[in-house]
């Protein structure tokens, strides 16, 4: 797993931004600072695509570059929004696919919680790689749920899951249920634990809200 500040740049100033109470009332710089973190994580998600060398011919000479491979951007509705403009500035070639998928609180004691699957609009990912963009990983539940589903548009060659905030609980339930996959998991930062409601801690609030307003 990768953690983006694990060693301290200016990403760490744009994610104490969006945890502090006050900076995040300003909508339009919390959508501002996920895009920048997205442009920032993107980057660093390139290095660990394959490259191919490929023939450039300036006004003067011919040289050559090695060249990355297209990838297929999955933004999960809403709230990954900011975060998946900040991976198409990067990717400015990629192919897009949207989900919609949300948590269920259980009315039962054990406050557990489940994810409903509404909607997919996905090219096909046979052979790709593929980047699934969700702010918060918390149980790690949407994502797989996500992955799992999307397996219907095709067999990608290799997955990055992408997050802002992440939970130890999530990247573990992650790992054992995508296991014997090429998947890998980048965060800009990871937390200490889910509280008993499954929200990370201490984490930022919900994310969609906070960039898009308090939804009904």
């Amino acid at each position: 797993m990768f953690i983006l500040s694990a060693i301290p740049t200016i990403a760490n100033k744009l994610i104490a931004e969006l945890r502090d109470s006050q900076v995040q009332k300003d909508s339009m710089r919390f959508r501002h600072n996920l895009k920048r973190l997205g442009f920032m994580l993107a980057y660093e998600i390139s290095k660990d695509f394959d490259y191919v060398p490929q023939e450039i011919r300036t006004p003067l000479a011919t040289t050559t570059i090695a060249l990355p491979e297209n990838v297929v951007l999955i933004s999960v509705l809403r709230a990954a929004m900011p975060f998946y403009n900040g991976f198409l500035e990067v990717f400015d070639h990629a192919e897009s696919g949207f989900v919609g998928a949300y948590r269920i609180e259980s009315k039962n004691s054990d406050d557990s919680v489940e994810i409903d699957y509404l909607y997919q609009a996905c090219p096909n990912l046979e052979g790709k790689t593929v980047i699934i963009i969700d702010p918060m990983l918390a149980t790690g539940k949407s994502f797989v749920k996500t992955f799992q589903n999307l397996l219907k548009n095709g067999n990608p060659k290799s997955v990055h899951i992408a997050a802002v905030i992440a939970a130890p609980e999530g990247v573990d339930f992650i790992q054992q249920q995508l296991k014997g996959h090429s998947v890998k998991i980048w965060s800009c930062a990871l937390d200490s634990h889910l509280n008993e409601h499954s929200y990370i801690v201490p984490g930022l609030g919900d994310a969609g809200d906070l960039a898009f307003g308090e939804k009904l």
